[in-house]
């Protein structure tokens, strides 16, 4: 899944993207080099990001996915969104094929009906808080736990409903600190008893640069080791802003695991 930020404040400044002609590049890029989903986002969910309106987020939004669906029909397009309005426009005008929630409904009480209503794969995040609160000091008495735990109420909610397309998606870097981080990349593989695609977006986030004291420009080497980690252990999708290091990632996991 390759990373199409429409956003001026991403915590990548090599993400950033804001004109039609870039972000029509940008596609070109991941189809080029083996991206097989474009998740694109008019909302920075950084830690500490803004707030940004319903508007100000269709109005980056909707241009760019006219131009993308109508010049690649077919390609599979994911929204980055946690609000239902957004989300019903999205599938019913540029037929977006997956909806990706950070918030998990939590931050719109009409998401998880709209998405049974539109019949839409949906991708369900953990994050304790919302983008502005969410790093300011998140406390658990077991992250595995209780992100389990979470995620495991939100998947019935959606069953109840007739979802029947559910990806999970631990939440690295979202209302966690460094060794929470760590800590759910250790027991990733528990993930694994939901019997669903499970995500990983550890791509240039600061649980690597923090962590090699360095910064999200230089950490693309330590998200390839965590790619590697996260494929071992039983992650389906990849989330990433380097399409092309993330998929030789995947081929030489896969000859590995053969």
């Amino acid at each position: 899944m390759g990373i199409l930020n429409l956003t001026p404040d991403s915590f990548y400044s090599g993400s950033r993207i804001t004109t039609l002609d870039d972000s029509v590049q940008r596609v070109e890029e991941i189809i080029s080099e083996g991206g097989v989903i474009v998740d694109i986002g008019a909302y920075s969910s950084r830690p500490g990001a803004n707030d940004v309106s319903e508007q100000e987020e269709g109005r980056r939004l909707w241009p760019i996915l006219d131009a993308i669906r109508k010049r690649w029909p077919d390609i599979i397009i994911s929204v980055d969104t946690f609000r239902s309005t957004i989300a019903q426009k999205a599938v019913a005008e540029y037929e977006v094929d997956i909806i990706n929630d950070i918030s998990a409904g939590m931050m719109d009480a009409a998401m998880f009906e709209t998405i049974a209503r539109l019949n839409v794969p949906y991708i369900l995040m953990h994050m304790k808080g919302t983008p502005q609160n969410m790093q300011k000091h998140p406390q658990y008495e077991d992250v595995t736990g209780e992100v389990l735990l979470f995620l495991s109420e939100k998947v019935n909610q959606l069953r109840a409903l007739g979802v029947a397309d559910i990806i999970i998606d631990p939440g690295f870097g979202f209302g966690k600190t460094l060794e929470h981080n760590y800590q759910l990349l250790r027991d990733l593989q528990q993930f694994r008893m939901f019997e669903l695609p499970l995500l990983v977006g550890v791509s240039r986030k600061s649980m690597i640069y923090n962590a090699l004291n360095s910064k999200p420009e230089e950490a693309l080497n330590g998200t390839t080791v965590l790619h590697a980690w996260a494929l071992t252990k039983g992650a389906n999708i990849l989330r990433v802003h380097d399409v092309k290091e993330a998929v030789e990632c995947v081929k030489l996991v896969s000859k590995i695991m053969e």
